[in-house]
Parts: C-alpha cells; sequence; structure tokens
C-alpha cells in the first residue's frame, strides 16, 4: 500500500461514543445537495463559524464507534469540500467505514486516540508503519491494518476507481 501520509490538525475531537455523523449539519439539512451551502452548515450547534477554522489537510478525531446512525454522506462530504483529509477515531460504525472507505475517504481505526488528543494537536499518519503520532504532545499509536480491499480502494480513489482498475486489469490479462 502506497497511501500518502497524513498530516494536519486535530481540527475538532468528537469525545463521545457512538457519535451520530448526521449531527454534524443536522439531520434536517441531510437533503441539501448544494456543497457549499452543506459546507456552511457544519458544526453550526456546535461552534459557529467551524467551516472558517478548517485548514486543508486538517484531521477528525473521534471515539467509539464513531459515524454511528444511518450512513448518510452529506455531513463528511462537507468536511470533505472544507479540506478535511481523514478521521482517525477509536473505531467506526460499520455502515460509516464501507461508506466512506468507498468514496476514498482515509479512515485511521486506532483505539485510544480520543483520549489523548486535544483540539488543535498537530497530528500524524505513518501508514508504513502503521501509526499515528501526535507531534504536539509527544507520543504514538498503532492503528490496526487496513485490509488489502480497503487499503486499495483508497488508493484508487475509491469504490467506482477500484472497479475500473479490476476491469482494466482483467482485460489486459485476458485480452478482453
Amino acid at each position: 500500500m502506497s497511501l500518502p501520509d497524513l498530516r494536519g490538525r486535530a481540527v475538532w475531537v468528537f469525545r463521545e461514543d457512538d457519535y451520530d455523523i448526521d449531527r454534524i449539519i443536522g439531520v434536517e439539512n441531510i437533503k441539501i445537495t448544494d456543497i457549499d451551502a452543506l459546507a456552511a452548515l457544519v458544526m453550526k450547534d456546535d461552534e459557529p463559524g467551524f467551516p472558517q477554522k478548517v485548514r486543508p489537510g486538517d484531521l477528525l478525531v473521534g471515539a467509539d464507534n464513531f459515524g454511528y446512525g444511518h450512513p448518510h454522506y452529506p455531513a463528511m462530504r462537507a468536511m470533505r469540500h472544507l479540506g478535511v483529509a481523514g478521521v482517525i477515531a477509536d473505531g467506526f460504525s460499520p455502515g460509516f467505514w464501507r461508506g466512506e472507505i468507498s468514496m476514498g475517504f482515509p479512515l485511521i481505526p486506532c483505539p485510544g486516540v480520543a483520549a489523548a488528543t486535544d483540539r488543535f494537536d498537530s497530528l500524524e499518519v505513518d501508514w508504513q508503519a502503521g501509526c499515528v503520532r501526535n507531534l504536539t504532545r509527544g507520543w504514538e499509536k498503532p492503528f490496526e491494518p487496513l485490509s488489502v480491499a480497503d487499503g486499495a480502494m483508497l488508493e484508487a480513489g475509491g469504490l467506482v476507481p477500484y472497479l475500473k482498475r479490476a476491469v482494466d486489469a482483467d482485460r489486459a490479462r485476458t485480452g478482453g
């Protein structure tokens, strides 16, 4: 796997287990399709002005079962639009995991990360070493390795490019 390492600030730390991502934009807004309008709503109930604080490459940190609830995509689409590069969490809801990995969005399962990280800490995800480093606090934690398929999906940029690669490889191998 040759994913580029991630490095950014912990722009938000979700400390609550079973965090429902619909709360990021408000469940009443999940049908909005305009990405700019959606991004303007991010974290409005927790911190007005949050979208202006996000820098490209920033990371979200979550507790256990992050993404719990219905696997709706608008909240994370909005976060990606703002520049969030990935989520590091103690653990992920299976539906959220599958949906976001399929979109090519990096999720890093790293038990204990939420309790050990404060907002705006500088973090690094080293895919080769299999660890998350908190450069502000000086700690390093191993993360659970991705499956081969999930790693390949992230490398390809999501499920659709992954499947296109597989079809192209099959055609090249069989001459069809």
